[in-house]
């Protein structure tokens, strides 16, 4: 397992090195002139010449990313245009609130997801089975942002349960961990179903059914760990979206995370902060991919990792 990890690894590098181009390339591409707007409306066309050379953006654009590389490589992610802040201070400031956000949603999706779709795969075709699915189509189904803003109406404005924003305390994190991870949920919970109800026609519940095995032993203790597989790829997946999909619900709650950041970033024209959020996105979504590749090989040890 250890060369494939380095091997994974190695083969990040060059991976990183085509999305960095690819986002740079990208930005660069949005309409408007970051020197104008920091120069602002008044400013001279020689005062805003002097602020694209300062900002190299009077260079080609090749040689702007060759300089914006050499940043990276010594650990510079660059300043903050607005703000003159460097840039890895101002993602710094949010990232534990974004990571502790997305924790919290895939960590109650993955329990309750897990949980109904067991419930409708034991009680196939029953009323189990139909509540459990209805619950999993209305998740998948409601937009994340309508669902926040649901929830604001009913339990900050009419209730006043619950703050409307903000990452103050652990109740301002509840609103904005359902909006995210309700549809996450939703697509587990039809996941486990469906892998569930093929696992348990195989020959070895059969056979653990007839030494008189208990229900709950056939299901949590052999059935289920080997219908996890699919399960985890989904939830890898969906993972690797949430720091960069919490962009909207972040925005609903006004929650201080780095999808907010992202936003304002863009709206301002901030391209060094755009950059380096969609960079870490690129790679937590591999290093996600990484790690549920690895957990494959805990579910299922006929996986071999020998390549």
């Amino acid at each position: 397992m250890g060369k494939y990890v380095i091997k994974r690894i190695i083969g990040i590098i060059p991976l990183l090195v085509v999305v960095s181009f690819i986002v740079f390339l990208f930005i660069h591409l949005i309409p408007g002139d970051p020197a104008r707007l920091i120069a602002g409306k008044e400013a001279t066309v020689k005062e805003i010449q002097a602020i694209r050379h300062e900002l190299h953006l009077d260079e080609p654009i090749f040689q702007q990313y060759l300089i914006y590389m050499d940043g990276l490589l010594h650990g510079d992610f660059g300043e903050s245009i607005k703000s003159h802040i460097p840039v890895m201070h101002l993602i710094g400031e949010r990232m534990l609130p974004s990571i502790e956000l997305s924790l919290l949603s895939m960590g109650w999706a993955l329990v309750f997801g897990i949980l109904i779709g067991v419930l409708s795969a034991v009680f196939k075709n029953r009323w189990p089975d139909y509540g459990g699915m209805v619950t999993a189509v209305s998740g998948i189904s409601l937009p994340n942002f309508w669902l926040g803003l649901v929830m604001i109406q009913l339990f900050s404005v009419q209730l006043g349960w619950l703050p409307t924003g903000g990452a103050d305390s652990w109740k301002g994190y509840i609103m904005p961990s359902i909006a995210l991870g309700a549809g996450i949920m939703a697509m587990i919970a039809r996941f486990t179903r469906s892998s569930l109800v093929q696992t348990l026609k195989e020959d070895f519940i059969r056979t653990g059914r007839s030494r008189g095995l208990s229900s709950m032993t056939i299901v949590f203790g052999h059935a289920l760990k080997s219908s996890l597989i699919p399960v985890v790829t989904v939830a890898g997946l969906q993972f690797g979206f949430l720091l960069g999909g919490s962009v909207v619900v972040e925005t609903v709650f006004s929650f201080p995370g780095m999808g907010r950041l992202l936003i304002d970033s863009i709206q301002l024209r901030d391209y060094p902060v755009v950059q380096a959020e969609l960079l870490l996105f690129s790679f937590e979504f591999i290093l996600v991919n990484l790690v549920v590749d690895l957990l494959y090989g805990f579910l299922n040890p006929k996986i071999s990792y020998e390549t």
